[in-house]
């Protein structure tokens, strides 16, 4: 039998209200004496009794728990962004209710809806979908934070990287080393990370004057789009002699179809990936990338958002980090440069 307020009262002989009193904290406040503390302590200790969390919440209003929707939890770039954020909201005391979206927006409004009927304090969100109309409109009843992905226009605050000048920073790394038939594999078209990579990668291309050059090919943060698009790209009369992946899942597939082809890294084609992940440095050769400051992006989503629910302010900060740059092993000169 489940033990509850109900079953201890009967045991101990004190009204419902005095032990719910005692169990919550609040002897001292009704002037409890310490005798019968001592007593009703004493049995829930040896029932082993478990508050109900969601009947506090409801009491309290604050069920210290968050929704975390996370649009692949199989890439580990948004296994790392969830990990860090875990962390952060453990150690604040909160647990954390984590909705794979698949990069479906129907999942993830199934998700947010399942998020309000356990009575979520908070949402962290990795948005899916085109717009941010949904997300506002959620936002006016439980905070929402939005990390790694934005929107153009909106009011939602958000914590991401400076991908703009990642995607320039990453194009720059093959421009210096003479690459001018340089590849771009991109993600989710829409999304705001894809966007603003693209746009830096364009512009550092028009800068060099460059920009008839730009070649842009894919449609999806996956290994099977790597792949694609690069047994595409190198199966052509005018072969890039450098990809730009815009993600680690799309910098894999490219990796295994550069080796299917017979060429090598760097010697015949060079890489260079958005996204950073200590098994790239294991990779042969480990892997030039544009690092994410994950850990920060966590911390900081997780702590705007408490502060936003203590408060009951909603909050308005929009952040952008900066990237690092990280050097290893896959880039080199083309063979065409003098």
């Amino acid at each position: 039998m489940k033990e509850t307020l109900v079953t201890i009262s009967k045991r101990t002989g004190f009204a419902i209200s005095t032990v719910s009193r005692v169990l919550n904290g609040q002897a001292e406040k009704y002037r409890i004496s310490r005798k019968t503390v001592e007593l009703i302590l004493a049995e829930a200790r040896r029932c082993d009794y478990t508050p109900s969390l969601l009947a506090k919440g409801l009491r309290m209003k604050r069920t210290n728990t968050l929704g975390l929707l996370i649009p692949q939890v199989s890439n580990p770039y948004f296994a790392d962004i969830a990990s860090a954020i875990i962390r952060e909201a453990r150690s604040h005391g909160y647990t954390v209710m984590v909705v794979d979206t698949m990069e479906n927006e129907e999942n993830e409004q199934e998700g947010i809806r399942t998020m309000l009927s356990r009575r979520v304090d908070g949402i962290v969100a990795v948005p899916c979908g085109r717009t941010p109309d949904h997300l506002e409109k959620v936002d006016r009843s439980v905070p929402v934070m939005l990390v790694d992905r934005s929107f153009e226009r909106t009011s939602l605050p958000y914590v991401c990287t400076d991908n703009y000048r990642g995607g320039v920073e990453a194009t720059r790394i093959l421009l210096q080393r003479g690459h001018r038939r340089i590849a771009c594999i991109q993600g989710v078209p829409h999304s705001m990370p894809n966007r603003r990579r693209v746009q830096g990668y364009l512009d550092a291309l028009r800068q060099a004057g460059l920009q008839e050059e730009a070649i842009i090919t894919g449609d999806a943060f996956s290994l099977e789009n790597g792949y694609r698009q690069t047994k595409l790209a190198v199966a052509g009369p005018d072969r890039p002699t450098a990809i730009f992946a815009l993600s680690n899942t799309i910098l894999l597939g490219a990796v295994k179809a550069i080796r299917e082809s017979g060429l090598r890294i760097p010697e015949d084609i060079s890489v260079v990936s958005f996204d950073d992940n200590p098994y790239l440095d294991f990779l042969v050769p480990a892997i030039t990338r544009i690092g994410q400051p994950v850990e920060e992006i966590g911390k900081t989503a997780v702590r705007l958002l408490l502060e936003s629910i203590r408060e009951e302010v909603r909050c308005r900060t929009q952040l952008q980090l900066p990237p690092e740059r990280i050097v290893r092993d896959s880039v080199a000169n083309p063979r065409t440069a003098k």
